[in-house]
């Protein structure tokens, strides 16, 4: 693999540790008490932003390794599905289960761009919430072994 594509990935890998580990206060606290509009605020943009640092992973991928992007009003879900299929350049970045759970959150970080906040759901984020740091651990050893 390209070194300069490798020190992309690892930079966006480096940033959503960061993003973690910059609100490990919040996942700590509502596993003492359920969340207020407030912290539910914030988880969501937590959510929204490590999906982001995904994507832009993704997209280098797509675009430095497999040379080509999809575009239009379903890329997102598109670049999604071409990360969990292998291609002439590379084997699957993600597998299919990973695939499935990562839909969530795309799926969460569409319905967050596109509301407001006071009508952000516990019931609906709590798995996603709950599962953030085994779903990272799971990727991350994904990406490190795709990119070595």
């Amino acid at each position: 693999m390209d070194k300069l594509i490798r020190e992309q990935i690892l930079f966006k890998i480096n940033d959503i540790d960061k993003l973690l580990l910059e609100y490990e206060l919040i996942f700590e606290k509502i596993k003492l008490q359920t969340p207020d509009l407030f912290d539910m605020t914030i988880l969501g943009s937590v959510l929204h932003s490590f999906y982001n640092g995904l994507e832009n992973i993704f997209e280098i991928i797509a675009k430095k390794i497999d040379g080509k992007v999809p575009t239009g009003n379903k890329s997102h879900q598109e670049l999604l599905h071409q990360m969990a299929s292998k291609n002439s350049t590379r084997m699957e970045i993600i597998n299919e289960d990973m695939y499935l759970k990562l839909r969530e959150y795309a799926t969460f970080r569409h319905f967050y761009r596109h509301t407001y906040s006071f009508q952000l759901n516990w019931a609906k984020m709590e798995p996603l919430v709950n599962n953030l740091y085994y779903i990272w651990t799971k990727i991350k050893l994904d990406l490190e072994k795709f990119i070595d």
